[in-house]
């Protein structure tokens, strides 16, 4: 039996997200911090991460039951992080965004905007993206990128809201204009192009290895590299204390080669791959840090919801 009607659920989840951006940001830090991880705890205890638990048992199949238990439970309080740290970020200025960012490996990148061009980033759901989003904003160049909509309608324009006021330009994955042809405009302008890639959420998506099983993801940010001869790297996030708190490490692997041959397909899924491996090997090194609560490996989809995958092997 289902205890609320989806309107009544979109209103509990419209109304958790408004007190989440009035109250939280008015606790002290520590306290909000232990707050998200009792709730992180308590999610877990009712079952709440079991897709999370399926995706770091297929990544980490070495651990025996009890330590897979913690490693979810530690992911799930990193996931409800990313939530805490969204909710107060508004009020962090550029000194604070650079005192909880440290970046590894953004040379390149840096040469590539100061010369006047853009990069296009491969991202997977690592970390805490809306933070290295802000910070990039204030600290490497304009921010250009794609969000999903999110039900209910008002929770989505809150977070479009929320992300246009730190200074990233959004476009609307659905119910809008046609994305890519935004995002091609957008890279022939100074500034990096980050796009959330290690899920597919269109059904057609390419197939790739991640950590030793097919997976499907997205092959927009290649794709896009290709169309406008824009470098790409894969960009990975991770959480790391900072004294008594938390701030996070952004990591730019090396640029993604280019294949010399093949269809345009085939090299933007070559391309992919090579943003997989990246991704995996963090994803092996970090897992709690990899907040996929969705299905991922091609084992796990629904079979009557698959087309054929492009790239499959």
């Amino acid at each position: 039996m289902r205890l609320f009607s989806a309107s009544a659920a979109d209103r509990l989840t419209l109304a958790g997200h408004q007190l989440g951006w009035r109250a939280v940001r008015r606790m002290p830090e520590r306290r909000a911090y232990a707050l998200f991880d009792r709730v992180a705890d308590v999610a877990v205890a009712r079952g709440g991460a079991a897709r999370m638990r399926s995706n770091y048992a297929r990544v980490r199949p070495e651990l025996d039951d009890a330590a897979l238990d913690a490693l979810v439970r530690d992911g799930m309080r990193r996931y409800l992080r990313y939530y805490c740290e969204a909710f107060r970020l508004q009020d962090l200025g550029v000194g604070d965004l650079a005192a909880r960012v440290r970046v590894e490996g953004d040379g390149p990148v840096r040469e590539v905007i100061d010369a006047g061009g853009s990069v296009v980033a491969f991202l997977g759901h690592l970390g805490n993206w809306d933070l290295a989003g802000a910070w990039a904003t204030s600290h490497l160049g304009a921010v250009t990128t794609v969000a999903e909509r999110l039900k209910p309608e008002e929770v989505f324009e809150e977070f479009l809201a929320f992300r246009e006021s730190l200074g990233m330009t959004i476009i609307p994955l659905t119910g809008g204009v046609n994305p890519f042809p935004a995002l091609r405009e957008a890279s022939k302008r100074p500034g990096i192009i980050p796009l959330l890639a290690d899920r597919d959420l269109t059904d057609r998506g390419v197939e790739v290895d991640l950590c030793g099983h097919r997976a499907r993801m997205a092959p927009g940010a290649a794709a896009l590299a290709l169309a406008e001869r824009r470098p790409l790297y894969p960009v990975t996030i991770r959480h790391e204390r900072r004294g008594s708190g938390w701030g996070i490490v952004i990591t730019f692997h090396p640029q993604v080669p280019v294949p010399e041959s093949g269809t345009t397909r085939e090299r933007a899924t070559a391309m992919t791959q090579s943003c997989a491996d990246a991704l995996g090997a963090v994803i092996t090194q970090h897992t709690s840090d990899w907040h996929m609560m969705q299905r991922v490996f091609v084992d796990d989809l629904d079979p009557a919801r698959l087309r054929p995958a492009h790239g499959a092997a």
